[in-house]
Parts: C-alpha cells; structure tokens; sequence
C-alpha cells in the first residue's frame, strides 16, 4: 500500500505517519527500488498498532521502547509484556477519569431534561 492509502484506510496524516516512522513508533517500513514507501503486511500491523495504543494514550515514548524491544527479538517478550501491563494500567486510570465525567455529564443533562420538562432547574446533588 501507499502512504496515501494507508493514510486514507486509517484516517491518519502523511506528516503522522512519516512521524511514527522517524521517532521509531513503527519501525522502517518497507520500500520500493526506488524508494517509495511500501506498507507491507507487517508494517500495516504496526501501523494499526501504533494508532490503537495512541488513540488509547499510550505515550508515544512506551511505543517507541515496545518497538526496540521487538525488534531484539524472544529475549525481550518479558520485558515487553511488562510494558504492556503498564500502559494497561494508565489506561484504566485514564478510563476512571472519563468514567467519573461521564457520570457527571450524564446527570447534569437528566437535570436539564427534567428542566425542559418542568421549566425549573433543580440539581439534587453536587455536581
């Protein structure tokens, strides 16, 4: 695939992705003879990995130390889990937060639904 392709397929920029690439958020992808980028299979596998854990807000520096370790190969699948155990962890601190707001949300519209409904705002609780 192309990097347009790419781009259009993930709905990602150029500027991104060639970014992922330079700081080592996916590794060198793979190129033609004359130096046109080429995602292989593999390398489409690292781009949707990439998004994910950044859509997910995994620090783009997590990323870059996953990918130097796979690239060390089997040695490296402890050391590997573990950095995935701990980008599981700041999302779920991450998830508890928005799950906290969204909560907040939720109840601030039903009191304003009850409003349009009574032509009185009254909120039960603090907010």
């Amino acid at each position: 695939m192309t990097i347009k392709e790419v781009c259009e397929k993930y709905k990602i920029t150029p500027d991104t992705l060639r970014y992922y690439e330079r700081v080592g958020v996916i590794p060198e992808v793979h190129r033609t003879a004359g130096g046109i980028r080429d995602y292989q299979e593999e390398d489409i596998g690292w781009v949707e990995n990439a998004i994910c854990m950044r859509d997910a807000g995994v620090p783009v520096e997590m990323l870059i130390e996953y990918v130097k370790l796979s690239q060390k190969g089997e040695e490296t699948f402890e050391a590997r889990a573990n950095l995935l155990k701990e980008a599981r962890v700041e999302i779920l601190e991450a998830k508890k937060k928005y799950d906290v707001a969204l909560s907040k949300l939720d109840y601030k519209i039903s009191r304003y639904e009850e409003a349009i409904k009574t032509g009185k705002l009254v909120w039960d609780c603090k907010e």
